[in-house]
């Protein structure tokens, strides 16, 4: 993300894996880089999704609602979170741009509570209605959970760029 990990991350395991997580977080930005704004809306998967909507999703409810709600138990994100697929749909109006400066942004508030919190530190909220008892366990869990599906949706998001304009991330011959 433009090398916004501080080097105040913690040393040692957390420090490790958020290191990771921003390398996929640099993946997804990476990956739409210089992709116009009208295809970045253009959705090449019989599913619907464009790549504006996975960003927004990864910001609203991988980001923010793993780290901000689950680990952190802020009552205003968990008040606000949206549900079903609203996370995906981008309004028409809303630039391109404000979306990525929004993952931006997120990973930012993210990274502040991942740094402010011990790597066994359980959940503060968990969301019983939607997974029923908890399944993961600590700040560690999470953090591997959310390491999983940034890279997941990277994955998907180089396959949307290969069929919008043919670029490719990084490949190994």
């Amino acid at each position: 993300m433009n090398g916004h990990v501080s080097e105040s991350i913690p040393s040692g395991e957390v420090g490790t894996l958020l290191r990771v997580l921003d390398g996929q977080r640099r993946h997804v930005l990476g990956i739409l880089d210089g992709l116009d704004p009208k295809d970045l809306r253009r959705p090449v998967l019989p599913s619907g999704w464009h790549c504006l909507g996975m960003v927004q999703h990864l910001t609203l409810d991988v980001e923010r609602f793993w780290f901000r709600a689950v680990v952190a138990g802020d009552e205003t994100v968990v008040r606000g979170l949206t549900s079903g697929d609203a996370a995906w749909r981008v309004a028409p109006d809303t630039p391109a741009a404000d979306v990525l400066e929004r993952y931006r942004r997120e990973a930012e508030r993210a990274d502040a509570v991942i740094t402010a919190t011990p790597a066994d530190a359980p959940p503060a909220w968990w969301p019983r209605d939607l997974f029923g008892e908890p399944h993961l366990h600590t700040l560690r869990d999470v953090l591997l959970h959310v390491i999983t599906e940034t890279a997941c949706h990277a994955g998907h998001l180089d396959e949307a760029r290969e069929l919008l304009d043919g670029r490719r991330w990084l490949v190994l011959t």
